[in-house]
C-alpha cells in the first residue's frame, strides 16, 4: 500500500482497534509508573496511535501499515524523534519512492518549519536522492525563507544542499535579491559571505574582495545605521588586517558617514578599530570627530582613538561602560 500525495484529504479518524488490518496487534500503553504525579490527558486518537506505534516499534515491524502509522503519529506530534527514526528504518526496508517522502515532509513543514526532526529527516531523504533534487531543495528553502527570512533551519539546510548537491551558480543573485528587499536582513548578509568564501565558482575571498567592498560601501552609505554591512566589510579582510587598515575605501566610508553627523555609531566604532591597528588619520578625521564632541567631552588630545571612545560614550549609550573600558585599554 503506497502513501498518497501532498494535498490528500485527511480522512475521518477510525480507531485502530476497529480496523480489521490492525486486529492482530496488541497495543502497548504508555507506562507512567504506578503513581504518576501529573498524568497527561491525551486525546483518544493520540493515545491509541502511540499505543499501536509502541507495539510495532517493539516488534520492529517494517511494513506498509507501519509506515502509514508513523505518518499518523507524526501528524499528531511532529517532534517525536523516535517516530521519525523508525520511519526512516521502514522507508529503507520497503524501498519506497523518496520523492513522495519529500512531498510529505513539505506538508508537515508548512506548520512546523522550525522543527529539528523535520529538517533532519529532509536532509536524510535529499542525501539519498542526490543531485536530482538539488533544485527542488533550493526552491523549498526559498519558499520557507519567503515566509520567515531568519529561519535558521532553512538556511542551514540550504547551505548543506549547496555544499553536498551543488547549485552555486544562482546563489549570489539570490542574496542580492533578498538584500534589495531588506538591506537589514543579516541572514542574507551571512549567506552572501558563505557564498563568496565557499563557492567553487567565484575564486575565493581575495578574488571577490574588490567588487564586494564596493557593494558593501554602497550599502553602508545608504543606511549607515545598519550594522550588518559594517560587519560584512570587516569580514572581507579576514586574516589580512593590514589590507583592511590600508584600504582607502574603508576609511573613506567612515569619513563620509561621520560627515553626515547622524547614524554614525558604527562608523566611529570602525574608526576606533582602525586606529587601534595603526591607521594614520588625516586632519579631516580629527576635524570631524572634534565636531561630534559634546561640551562635556574630554579635550581632543593627540590620541584620536580616545577621543572617539569619548564620543561613543554618549552616542552609544547602551554600551557606555564598554567604551569607557575600551578607552582605558588604549595606550
Amino acid at each position: 500500500m503506497m502513501e498518497s500525495s501532498d494535498e490528500e484529504q485527511v480522512e475521518e479518524w477510525v480507531p485502530l482497534r476497529l480496523r480489521p488490518d490492525w486486529s492482530d496487534v496488541t497495543p502497548v500503553p504508555q507506562d507512567d509508573g504506578p503513581n504518576p504525579v501529573v498524568p497527561i490527558a491525551y486525546k483518544q486518537d493520540f493515545a491509541e496511535t502511540m499505543d499501536y506505534f509502541r507495539a510495532i516499534y517493539r516488534a520492529d515491524e517494517r511494513s506498509p501499515r507501519a509506515l502509514l502509522l508513523t505518518k499518523d503519529a507524526i501528524r499528531l506530534n511532529p517532534g517525536n524523534y523516535t517516530v521519525w527514526h523508525f520511519r526512516r528504518v521502514v522507508l529503507e526496508a520497503l524501498n519506497v519512492d523518496l520523492h513522495q517522502e519529500l512531498i510529505f515532509v513539505g506538508t508537515i513543514a508548512k506548520a512546523n518549519s522550525k522543527n529539528y526532526q523535520i529538517w533532519h529527516h529532509r536532509r536524510w531523504v535529499a542525501e539519498k536522492l542526490g543531485t536530482d533534487v538539488r533544485i527542488k531543495e533550493l526552491e523549498f528553502t526559498r519558499k520557507i525563507l519567503s515566509l520567515d527570512a531568519k529561519n535558521y533551519h532553512a538556511w542551514s539546510h540550504r547551505q548543506w544542499v549547496l555544499q553536498a548537491l551543488g547549485g552555486w551558480e544562482d546563489e549570489l543573485s539570490y542574496c542580492q535579491q533578498l538584500l534589495e528587499e531588506d538591506i537589514f536582513n543579516n541572514s542574507a548578509w551571512n549567506q552572501r559571505y558563505f557564498v563568496i568564501t565557499r563557492s567553487p565558482d567565484l575564486g575565493g575571498l581575495k578574488a571577490m574582495r574588490e567588487s564586494e567592498v564596493r557593494y558593501t560601501v554602497e550599502a553602508i552609505l545608504v543606511r549607515p545605521e545598519n550594522e550588518s554591512p559594517w560587519r560584512y566589510l570587516r569580514g572581507l579582510y579576514k586574516g589580512d588586517t593590514q589590507s583592511w587598515v590600508n584600504d582607502p575605501q574603508v576609511s573613506s566610508a567612515c569619513l563620509k558617514v561621520l560627515s553626515m553627523k547622524a547614524n554614525h555609531v558604527f562608523a566611529l566604532s570602525t574608526l576606533v578599530d582602525l586606529l587601534s591597528h595603526g591607521f594614520e588619520p588625516s586632519q579631516e578625521f580629527r576635524d570631524v570627530v572634534d565636531a561630534l564632541r559634546t561640551p562635556h567631552s574630554d579635550p581632543l588630545d593627540s590620541n584620536l582613538a580616545k577621543a572617539v571612545c569619548s564620543v561613543l560614550e554618549n552616542a552609544d549609550s547602551m554600551r557606555t561602560n564598554y567604551w569607557k573600558w575600551r578607552k582605558s585599554k588604549l595606550p
